[in-house]
C-alpha cells in the first residue's frame, strides 16, 4: 500500500546510518508517513558485507535500531531514543548494492520509555528482518556534546525524494 510522505527527517554529517559525509555509512534518508510510521531508504555497499554478497547482521541491526528509535520523533521532535534493548530476527539474506527500505513504528509510549517494532523490506516487498526495541527518552544534551552546525544536522532535500512510499 502507498502512503503519502508528510515530512523528511534530518540527517547528520558522520552517523553510520544517516551521515551524509560518512564514506562507510548507509546515508539513509528518513520519511514520516501519513499512517504514523517512519521509513528509511538506504543503499547497501560492498563494505557492509558479511558472507559474500550479503549484508552483515550488525548493519541490519543498526538500520532497524535507528529507524525504530527515530520513529518517536514523529510526534516528539526533541526527544531522542537511547537503546535499552534490541531484538532482531533474520528471515532472509539481504543483498548488497541495492536500495532498500526499513519501516519503524512506536508500539508503546510512556513518560520515560518507548517501544517499537520494525522490518527491512527487500526490493520485491518481502520481509528480510524484523526487530523489537525498547528505548529511554532523552534530550540530546544529556546524551552527547551535540552541536547542530558542526554535525550538519539538517533536512537535506533531494530532487528524487519520494512524495509517496509503498510498504
Amino acid at each position: 500500500m502507498k502512503y503519502r510522505v508528510t515530512k523528511k527527517q534530518k540527517n547528520s554529517r558522520m552517523c553510520f546510518v544517516c551521515g551524509l559525509k560518512n564514506p562507510y555509512g548507509l546515508k539513509a534518508s528518513f520519511y514520516e508517513l501519513e499512517n504514523g510510521e517512519l521509513v528509511s531508504i538506504f543503499k547497501t555497499l560492498e563494505g557492509h558485507q558479511s558472507y559474500p554478497g550479503r549484508l552483515h547482521g550488525g548493519v541490519i541491526g543498526a538500520i532497524l535500531d535507528e529507524t525504530i528509535g527515530r520513529a518517536i520523533m514523529i510526534n516528539q521532535e526533541d526527544i531522542w531514543g537511547v537503546t535499552v534493548e534490541l531484538n532482531v530476527k533474520y528471515k532472509k539474506p539481504i543483498p548488497l548494492n541495492e536500495e532498500l527500505r526499513a519501516v519503524g513504528r512506536i508500539t508503546k509510549d510512556s513518560n520515560r520509555l518507548f517501544e517499537g517494532t520494525g522490518e527491512i523490506l527487500l526490493a520485491n516487498g518481502e520481509v528480510a528482518a524484523t526487530a523489537y526495541g525498547k528505548y529511554l527518552k532523552m534530550p540530546i544534551e544529556k546524551i552527547a556534546d551535540f552541536n547542530e552546525d558542526h554535525e550538519e544536522w539538517d533536512v537535506v532535500l533531494k530532487d528524487d525524494d519520494p512524495k509517496e512510499i509503498e510498504i
